[in-house]
């Protein structure tokens, strides 16, 4: 069975999507439609925007998202088994099993984007990768400290992004390397995502989501959320609100797909991020790009 992984924030690079656009017809049409949805020429900053450019969150969502659905939309051997995407790499994942129309979901990312973005300017806030830890040990230290400070992304085993307020990170980051972290670094990254810290994102997209319309999907999506595979639109649609506050359970998600018969994990994006993650999550399965 097939497994197609879609990435999120973090795998973008100047050049992104470049080489699909002038090689497919249809990949260009795909983008240049999108530039009319958002109302200016994101493929402009993809193609040869600055890092710093890629790195604000209104461009960089929108446009891994672009360059994700693309790549999908535009594979002759695109046949998926199942669906999972990290984070924002979930609504890839929704376009591509069809629960959700393109311009939908480029609306709910932009949308996303902004919110998270608000949200990071009202609360400032960071994140840190921990490395060499047992989840257990990082939990139990964020929920000793007397700030917001949660596991965010259980990205893989001895890795784990956890999330909070300035103060919060760096108390944790220091009692984590106390308790034998091999390694705490703060992220460059707007703010406190899959925190408290978001719910005002949180409510402000939920708006958007649930009038938003949602279809049958061809096959299950594994969401962040609970790691579990859904194809209840109602189900869908009540964990991808949920998952800006809530912790990215990637970890758990790909043992969960593993468990249920996935053989090869795709990815489909921007980047190889993923496909590093999967081989250190299930060693025994393959793990390629489309």
């Amino acid at each position: 069975m097939k497994a197609y992984i879609f990435p999120g924030q973090g795998s973008q690079f100047t050049g992104m999507a470049k080489d699909i656009y002038e090689s497919n017809i249809d990949a260009k049409n795909l983008l240049e439609e999108a530039n009319k949805i958002l109302g200016f020429r994101i493929t402009d900053i993809m193609f040869t925007g600055s890092a710093d450019e890629l790195k604000q969150t209104k461009v960089t969502q929108p446009a891994i998202f672009l360059h994700s659905v693309a790549l999908a939309k535009t594979s002759q051997s695109f046949s998926p088994d199942m669906v999972a995407g990290h984070s924002l790499g979930e609504f890839s994942a929704l376009v591509a099993n069809k629960t959700l129309a393109f311009e939908d979901a480029l609306e709910l990312v932009y949308k996303r984007a902004m919110a998270m973005q608000k949200a990071c300017e009202q609360n400032p806030s960071i994140m840190a990768a921990i490395l060499g830890l047992d989840d257990k040990i990082v939990e139990e230290i964020c929920a000793s400290i007397d700030e917001v400070v949660v596991a965010a992304n259980y990205n893989c085993p001895g890795q784990l992004v956890i999330s909070g307020s300035i103060k919060g990170i760096e108390v944790a980051c220091e009692k984590l390397k106390a308790a034998g972290a091999k390694r705490a670094l703060p992220l460059q990254v707007g703010g406190a995502f899959h925190s408290p810290l978001m719910e005002p994102a949180k409510e402000e997209l939920a708006k958007a989501i649930e009038t938003t319309n949602f279809h049958a999907p061809i096959c299950p999506v594994y969401q962040n959320v609970n790691a579990l595979p859904s194809t209840d639109v109602s189900t869908i649609r009540k964990n991808l609100i949920d998952q800006l506050t809530a912790p990215v359970r990637w970890t758990q998600s790909v043992q969960q797909m593993t468990k249920d018969g996935a053989k090869t994990f795709i990815e489909c994006g921007p980047g190889k991020v993923l496909q590093g993650l999967v081989k250190k999550i299930s060693p025994e399965v393959e793990a390629l790009s489309i």
